[in-house]
């Protein structure tokens, strides 16, 4: 379980402390770990949106969009043998060494990937599966940590503040990238994260080195310095209910979200085609016109993704408990797809995705961190990281799947596909249920966890 450290209530509140407090709950001597752990995060995903654009430029130049979407399976397929391979280094070392051996692996592949350019070597299919693979494996990764460093009654608290760093990276990402590219390059952006991903290691260090020494308990400072048991991430999730569930919610929900993402590119096609032959496109091009389209939701998911983490996530946990928080966006679901449903505009599917993605991306992966506070150091770490990448990616598959045979073989409409999310959005909610009472038995004993 989590490392106890030092009373909150030894001691008053430094200025850091109470500033934090306008985001969340926070107490003495925790503040600092707060601020490290959101930093962390934030040039986390700082470091994705950077190569996230070098990711998609490469594939459509090197490959093309239907190379892109066949990815899906390779990345699944890989994660097979990546997972349980992740999982027997966290049984040899202790939790800073697997921590520092991921980061230090990842980086030295951006180097690599930066010297291959210099040969010319072409990088299109290879970077955009290691991208895509790298985004899930670190960021479960370092939830798993802050997991592993706070209890469940703070984790309940902090972890909003956590999430703020993701919701703020995403949109520096992406403003760092349009300012440098121009004057470095693509290739040389791969540079720019990698020597963000060296800070985030440096500060994950401090935060490892700080709350051990801060640890009451010394057999919970030796528990940080042992390997974990040899079970295995994808044993753990078919031998636990609560894991199971989880892993079937992640994959429900990925299933809706992708396929929602079909709906909204479909609209947005549909939208750029009228609006060009109907001579209403102010010159742009339909290419260029699904550019703008594309970069002006993004913008807003964004934006609002940043107000919801700011703003709203830490009061739902606080008013709902992370049972509660889980039905928030499954309700979010069912109303978006009610709607396009009703009518598959490109305004109300727009609203509807905006809506649904900023809070999958704020309060969802919030409570995606949260649900692992009451369960074992092993689940924390290997359970986590077969769930969030494997179950993730295993979702985009089976969305291809569905696009393929309701589209290509059925040839439904996006109100039949927008039909289909609902009977989804249905079994999301019930496994909500299910998670929801699985998780108040293991916090049953400990009802501040809740």
């Amino acid at each position: 379980m989590a490392t106890a450290t030092l009373p909150a209530s030894m001691g008053s509140r430094t200025w850091l402390e109470r500033l934090l407090s306008l985001l969340a709950e926070v107490r003495a001597g925790e503040g600092f770990t707060a601020l490290l752990l959101t930093a962390n995060l934030f040039l986390l995903l700082t470091a994705y949106y950077i190569i996230k654009p070098v990711r998609e430029a490469l594939i459509l130049t090197g490959g093309g969009a239907e190379l892109k979407s066949y990815s899906s399976a390779f990345q699944a397929v890989l994660l097979l043998f990546l997972v349980p391979a992740y999982g027997a280094y966290a049984s040899k070392v202790n939790r800073i060494r697997l921590i520092n051996g991921v980061f230090l692996l990842f980086t030295s592949n951006l180097v690599l990937f930066y010297l291959l350019s210099k040969a010319e070597v072409p990088l299109g299919i290879a970077f955009f599966v290691w991208t895509s693979i790298f985004n899930v494996m670190v960021i479960a990764q370092l939830w798993s940590f802050a997991n592993d460093i706070y209890t469940p009654e703070q984790g309940k608290r902090l972890f909003p503040i956590v999430g703020v760093g993701a919701s703020v990276g995403a949109m520096a990402g992406s403003g760092i990238t349009s300012l440098l590219v121009r004057p470095l390059g693509v290739y040389q952006m791969m540079l720019v994260a990698g020597g963000l991903l060296l800070a985030c290691l440096l500060l994950t260090n401090i935060v490892h080195n700080r709350e051990k020494a801060r640890a009451l308990d010394p057999a919970r400072r030796q528990q940080a310095e042992q390997p974990l048991a040899r079970d295995g991430g994808f044993q753990l999730v078919l031998r636990q209910r609560y894991l199971l569930l989880i892993a079937l919610l992640i994959l429900t929900l990925n299933l809706v979200n992708t396929n929602g993402e079909y709906m909204r590119d479909k609209v947005f096609s549909q939208a750029a085609q009228a609006a060009v032959t109907a001579g209403t496109a102010g010159g742009l091009s339909e290419q260029k016109l699904l550019l703008s389209y594309a970069a002006d939701f993004q913008f807003w998911q964004n934006l609002a993704g940043v107000f919801l983490q700011f703003f709203l996530v830490s009061r739902i946990f606080k008013l709902l408990g992370v049972r509660g928080a889980l039905f928030v966006l499954p309700v979010i679901s069912l109303c978006s797809y009610s709607l396009i449903m009703a009518a598959p505009v490109f305004a109300y599917v727009r609203l509807a995705k905006i809506l649904e993605n900023s809070t999958d991306y704020s309060l969802m992966n919030t409570i995606r961190g949260a649900l692992y506070l009451p369960t074992t150091r092993e689940a924390k770490y290997k359970a986590k990281q077969a769930v969030d990448t494997f179950f993730v990616r295993f979702g985009d598959v089976l969305s291809g799947v569905v696009v393929f045979v309701a589209v290509r073989e059925l040839g439904l409409r996006v109100q039949n596909m927008a039909a289909f999310n609902i009977g989804l959005v249905a079994v999301w909610i019930l496994l909500a249920l299910a998670i929801a009472r699985e998780h108040r038995k293991l916090t049953v004993d400990r009802p501040e966890a809740a």
